[in-house]
């Protein structure tokens, strides 16, 4: 059978960037999964993207189906022929649809009975046959919020289409999709040589682009911007400032990468380099350029699509449009200087938080007093915590965070210190956010770790106050990262505190604007809720924190502790049996009513395994008694493994329920404080086998 690679490309307007990249890879999936249901064989599929071309590469795609045989099954044989023998109306009317006689039919025997049988065989069909439908099918399922129209055409797509190639091997297939009919003519680039070329073969496909200065291999063209920022960089000495997110926008702007170095007037860096990073990455996509210690630098790179003959004219005309937003920016900042930001406080009252729960201006009030009780508690400076959750939000009513929203909370910062505050105040209303996402760094001091914690707890407080609970996937005020960054602040710095003190405080301060009359609880479930996605993140097993969480600790690093000992434990080899076990003892005690303060009588422990349990248990409560002072709860589960042996033959020889009442609830009390030790760290029962 014959194999060859197959190309399909639809040729483009200049797409999105921000979708280019998601946009090939489902079309690769979509098409992957049409050639599986085809059952069609193959060794590879790549998937390639440029702003004006997605494109999918099968290697050694069969070009034809296997035949097959389908068995059709068809009436019973006791319904297909009357007493006579002839037969019924039911076999001919199958045996007609299957184009055979009900003579022609075979016997299909089960252990059910009896039912005629026809085995079709079934020609494979030529990819030529298939080819349109896959891709017209693979196309619709693209994840296309709003697609678009053109010309007269009622065809839809995300950007109007030029050109539409299918070819196997050399061979153009017959196909048309989008309106447009297959054939190999494509795309150049749209400054660089002739406007189209002719493809010669699927498998020359990247060569060919890149000749006609398209570089249409998504991963390499990113690799090569990379490195040419790299390179531009190190050669002067400089750090290139750019994450994944802005790389890839840059790789699907340009079909045909070229680094260049510019520059703008040194009098700009007098600006927080913050707003013109923000401008220069979000606005023009240009790459910063910073010094060892972080600095900006006035030079900058940028990535053109051209390979210009006079790039000195690329780089004059890029300067010339940077120029007037860097002078924004400074003009920005020099006119926020002129007021401070305790002057922007009665301003707040024009910008609602929450219709329910009032202005900024009472949320700033808010936060500073629940930043105040956090930092007495952990033995910061109160005052300096209090002040800056005062003016955490003063910065929104500037014209630079109006400008460049994004750099809300660090302008804060340059106009804090501008009007003489503390540098405690000044950093805290910087790192008010943190962490503003998953992996993001935390507030650096214990100040900024307060007025952090403050504000999430009481946007936690206020929209569960109202009963704006999160609903599946809609969250509009980002309860849930709130809920994970107070977690993680927590128990990443050490904080001894507990959930449901902080939202109890945060709860007080809305008066009598909160409706919810569960609100504390509501919120303290929700909160304790996350740490199952924060440690499943850890790659923790579901079951360890289900174990702690069915202790209800409310206070972050205790918990953090008892699911990093239960992970711990659960490795140990005791651990599965003590386990079970526990649960064993659990369901016992669940049936029948014994009263927390139970004690053993020890008069009555008549048999050797019950008294060796006993001792045991008395023996490891004193070493637990210890542990618990520093919550040190590793070495609680590590020392109750001991047990292991004194429990299996206290089951093995014992009978808890005794017709001897009084035996019966010794053992009982036994197993209570058998359980008791255990529960000091976690539920392990919960670790058992199911």
């Amino acid at each position: 059978m014959r194999t060859d690679t197959l190309l399909i490309e639809l040729g483009t307007e200049e797409l999105p960037p921000k979708s280019l990249k998601s946009l090939a890879t489902a079309f690769a999936a979509n098409m992957q999964k049409e050639i599986d249901d085809a059952q069609l064989s193959y060794s590879a599929v790549n998937w390639f993207a440029s702003p004006r071309r997605l494109a999918i590469q099968i290697s050694d795609l069969a070009y034809q189906q296997a035949d097959t045989v389908v068995e059709k099954r068809g009436p019973a044989v006791s319904a297909a022929f009357a007493e006579d023998g002839q037969p019924t109306k039911a076999a001919m009317g199958w045996a007609r649809g299957n184009g055979i006689d009900v003579a022609d039919a075979q016997r299909l025997v089960t252990d059910k009975g009896e039912w005629l049988l026809h085995k079709a065989q079934v020609t494979g069909q030529a990819l030529d046959a298939l080819i349109e439908g896959i891709v017209t099918r693979s196309v619709a399922k693209l994840p296309i919020p709003k697609p678009m129209r053109w010309g007269s055409s009622d065809t839809q797509f995300i950007r109007p289409v030029h050109t539409f190639t299918a070819m196997y091997g050399a061979d153009v297939l017959p196909a048309t999709v989008l309106d447009m009919p297959s054939n190999n003519i494509l795309q150049g680039h749209r400054f660089h040589g002739p406007r189209t070329f002719t493809l010669t073969h699927a498998d020359n496909y990247e060569a060919a682009c890149r000749e006609h200065f398209v570089v249409a291999n998504y991963a390499v063209r990113q690799a090569d911007i990379a490195q040419g920022l790299n390179d531009q960089a190190k050669a002067l000495g400089l750090t290139a400032d750019y994450n994944e997110a802005l790389l890839e926008e840059i790789a699907s702007l340009v079909e045909y990468p070229v680094v260049l170095q510019a520059s703008f007037e040194e009098r700009f860096l007098a600006v927080p380099k913050e707003a013109l990073i923000y401008t220069m990455k979000d606005d023009q996509k240009y790459v910063p350029l910073l010094d060892s210690d972080g600095n900006l630098s006035s030079t900058f790179l940028f990535v053109s699509n051209i390979q210009s003959s006079a790039p000195e004219y690329v780089i004059e005309g890029n300067q010339k449009v940077i120029r007037p937003r860097l002078a924004d920016a400074e003009f920005f900042f020099n006119t926020d200087k002129k007021h401070s930001l305790a002057s922007r406080l009665d301003s707040l009252n024009s910008i609602l938080f929450q219709k329910q729960l009032g202005t900024l201006a009472e949320k700033a009030t808010r936060i500073e007093q629940v930043a105040g009780f956090i930092a007495q508690t952990i033995g910061a400076n109160a005052d300096h915590a209090a002040r800056a959750g005062l003016l955490a939000k003063t910065d929104l009513m500037t014209e630079m965070v109006m400008e460049f929203p994004d750099v809300q909370g660090v302008m804060g910062k340059y106009y804090a210190l501008n009007d003489g505050e503390d540098t405690s105040v000044a950093q805290a209303i910087a790192e008010q956010y943190m962490p503003r996402h998953s992996g993001d760094a935390l507030p650096s001091t214990d100040v900024s770790a307060a007025v952090a914690l403050a504000d999430k707890l009481d946007t936690l407080a206020g929209i569960f106050g109202i009963g704006m609970l999160p609903k599946g996937d809609k969250d509009p005020f980002a309860l849930r990262r709130a809920a994970i960054g107070v977690l993680r602040i927590i128990t990443e710095r050490s904080y001894n505190l507990d959930v449901r003190e902080l939202l109890a405080f945060a709860v007080s301060t809305y008066g009598d604007k909160l409706t919810n009359i569960d609100t504390l609880d509501n919120a303290v479930e929700f909160v304790l809720g996350r740490f199952r996605a924060m440690y499943q993140d850890q790659g923790i097993d579901t079951d360890v924190i289900q174990a702690v969480s069915a202790r209800n600790v409310s206070k972050p690093t205790d918990f953090a502790a008892r699911v990093h000992a239960v992970a711990a434990f659960k490795a140990l080899p005791q651990a599965q049996a003590l386990a079970a076990a526990n649960k064993r003892v659990a369901n016992i005690l669940a049936k029948n009513e014994v009263t927390d303060n139970s004690s053993v009588d020890e008069s009555l422990l008549n048999e050797p395994q019950e008294r060796d349990l006993y001792q045991q248990i008395t023996q490891q409560q004193a070493t637990v008694n210890v542990a618990l002072v520093t919550n040190d709860y590793t070495s609680i589960l590590t020392s109750l493994a001991q047990l292991q042996d004194s429990v299996d033959a206290f089951f093995d020889n014992i009978m808890v329920m005794s017709d001897d009442a009084s035996l019966r609830q010794n053992r009982l009390a036994l197993l209570l404080q058998l359980r008791a030790l255990f529960l000091s760290t976690a539920d392990i029962s919960v670790l058992a086998n199911k």
